[in-house]
């Protein structure tokens, strides 16, 4: 009799679940980081900055501190172009301009005006500050300089601002737009046009705008009333303000 073979059994093995492992931990944003909070930030930093500049620019007629005597020869030289010159010398009041400049082109309608007004009340002086960034600016001033060789300087002063809207901005030179001016303005042509590029003329310019660079001017216009540098903006109001004040202190 045979034995019955007991029957074969297999090992199982087990097989423990796959261990669970917690998702990496993302590492804690810095302030910076942040894009509600940068959008918070930017838009203090913009409104601190909007708050100054209308501080800077406000419309109350005050002044900066005397950054200068009135008598001080970088604010008024034996040769700086006068348009008006009041008999008792109280009041001066000087521009730093850019022919090309179109903050003074904006402000010349309201000093031409407060010119008028105040004729033989108030000494007005134009002073040379043509900026690097126009083109025209070195080439209008030259030919404003060389009309005063003249005695046209007024004229061609006048002539630049009242056409300014057809070459300002340019980026080739208007030196020949600037001739047809002087032709215009009836001036001896020859003598324009060696003056013009004269190096007598470039450093005339020149020695203006240095003498604004001293005085702390960095942009145009630039206004001094009586020694003093305006922080206002040069509106008929403001600069009206501004001198009313001048002639009443100086009376």
């Amino acid at each position: 009799m045979t034995k019955k073979a007991k029957p074969r059994t297999t090992r199982q093995t087990f097989t423990a679940p796959p261990r669970r492992t917690s998702s990496p931990r993302r590492p804690a944003r810095r302030w910076w980081q942040n894009g509600n909070l940068m959008l918070t930030v930017t838009l203090v930093v913009a409104a601190v900055i909007t708050v100054g500049a209308f501080l800077v620019l406000d419309d109350t007629g005050s002044e900066a501190e005397p950054v200068t005597s009135a008598t001080d020869p970088r604010l008024v030289r034996e040769d700086s172009h006068r348009l008006d010159v009041a008999a008792d010398g109280k009041v001066t009041l000087v521009e730093f301009l850019d022919f090309e400049c179109e903050s003074c082109g904006a402000a010349y309608p309201s000093v031409e005006r407060i010119r008028k007004e105040y004729t033989g009340k108030i000494t007005y002086v134009v002073r040379y500050f043509p900026l690097p960034n126009h083109t025209n600016a070195q080439n209008a001033a030259q030919a404003a300089e060389a009309a005063a060789k003249q005695d046209k300087f007024e004229a061609m002063y006048t002539k630049l601002f009242d056409t300014q809207k057809d070459w300002g901005e340019a980026r080739t030179s208007h030196a020949a737009t600037f001739e047809g001016f002087a032709e215009q303005l009836g001036l001896d042509m020859t003598r324009y046009r060696a003056d013009v590029t004269a190096q007598a003329t470039v450093e005339r310019v020149n020695r203006d705008k240095a003498d604004g660079t001293d005085l702390g001017v960095q942009g145009t216009p630039t206004f001094f009333l009586n020694g003093k540098r305006l922080q206002v903006s040069p509106t008929y109001t403001n600069l009206k303000k501004a001198v009313d004040d001048a002639l009443t202190a100086g009376s």
